[in-house]
């Protein structure tokens, strides 16, 4: 594996672990977290194919569903994994007033969804989790 898509790997368990450290006090941290999980491994999964990192957010799911389209082992949930947790950040970064919150629920909802996202990932290169 590359050096480089190693070292996202390792940024996505780290985003993964403040996650879940952080979803019963700070559930909109919580979600920005798995979001990020998933980004950096993302990240890994594109640099390992080919040698390039993404530059935007949506650079980055663009690039993964091009990699990914004929993958069989990449199931429409994972897939959709980056677009819809990236909602929780937006969220967490930008939003304010009543609706700006992000519930307990959806937080574990978006780490439930990255562990599996990453575990994906993870199968789609060879590498354990």
């Amino acid at each position: 594996m590359k050096p480089e898509a190693r070292a996202f790997l390792d940024k996505s368990r780290e985003c993964l672990e403040k996650a879940e450290g952080m979803l019963a006090r700070w559930p909109d941290e919580a979600g920005r977290a798995a979001y990020l999980a998933g980004l950096h491994a993302a990240q890994a999964f594109i640099i390992e194919k080919t040698g390039q990192l993404a530059k935007t957010h949506k650079g980055v799911q663009r690039e993964l569903g091009r990699l990914t389209k004929d993958e069989r082992g990449f199931e429409p949930e994972p897939r959709a994994f980056l677009g819809r947790a990236y909602n929780l950040k937006a969220v967490a970064d930008y939003e304010t007033g009543s609706g700006s919150k992000v519930t307990h629920a959806q937080a574990k909802e978006a780490i439930d969804a990255a562990h599996q996202f990453v575990a994906a990932l993870h199968k789609l290169m060879g590498s354990p989790p």
